[in-house]
């Protein structure tokens, strides 16, 4: 096995490299049904199935932006009712105020609700995918250049409760992986 990054530093995982994206994908099945749960693919392009093969879940990220689109939403509601019809009720021309003035305030709380949803959008996505982040430990791997022209990676990180340095090879090269590699943070 080679071993890419500094050996003193802690241990990402363990990643090979695979001939093509149906091996990838029948790889992928094979690692969720030997019981890996940190583990993830890499490809130039998306394969169809590969979510389906790496069983992955629903992202949060719509009851996030929800949430936040509806902080937006009362937010407006607040600032436009509290004051014109608690703070200041005025009758302007004869125009209704307080709560019977709401189709007045639907530009606002439109504008609001998306401006909110957005920001949250954004910010929890940064949050959920770990960025800002300037370095990853697969870029001291210098095969895993490749990724981005003709390359096919499979990657179990060292969190997994079944990892073991080397077994975990073992594995991967029983799958057909060529180029094993041991991945260090550093």
């Amino acid at each position: 096995m080679d071993i890419a990054g500094n050996p003193s530093s802690p241990l990402y995982g363990v990643g090979a490299e695979f001939a093509s994206a149906v091996d990838l994908v029948r790889v992928a099945k094979e690692l969720r049904a030997a019981g890996y749960e940190s583990f993830d693919v890499f490809s130039p392009f998306p394969i169809h199935g590969m979510d389906k093969a790496v069983q992955s879940r629903r992202s949060p990220l719509g009851r996030i932006v929800f949430i936040g689109g509806l902080t937006g939403f009362l937010a407006a509601v607040a600032l436009q009712y509290i004051p014109s019809a608690v703070i200041y009720p005025l009758i302007v021309h004869g125009k209704p105020f307080g709560f019977f003035a709401i189709p007045a305030y639907f530009p606002i709380l439109f504008e609001t609700t998306v401006l909110f949803s957005a920001f949250t959008a954004f910010i929890g996505l940064l949050m959920m995918i770990g960025l800002p982040r300037f370095n990853h430990p697969l870029f001291n791997w210098d095969r895993f250049k490749g990724v981005s022209a003709d390359g096919f990676f499979a990657v179990i990180e060292s969190r997994d409760p079944k990892f073991s340095k080397d077994e975990t090879g073992r594995f991967l090269e029983s799958l057909g992986g060529s180029n094993v590699t041991v991945i260090h943070e550093d």
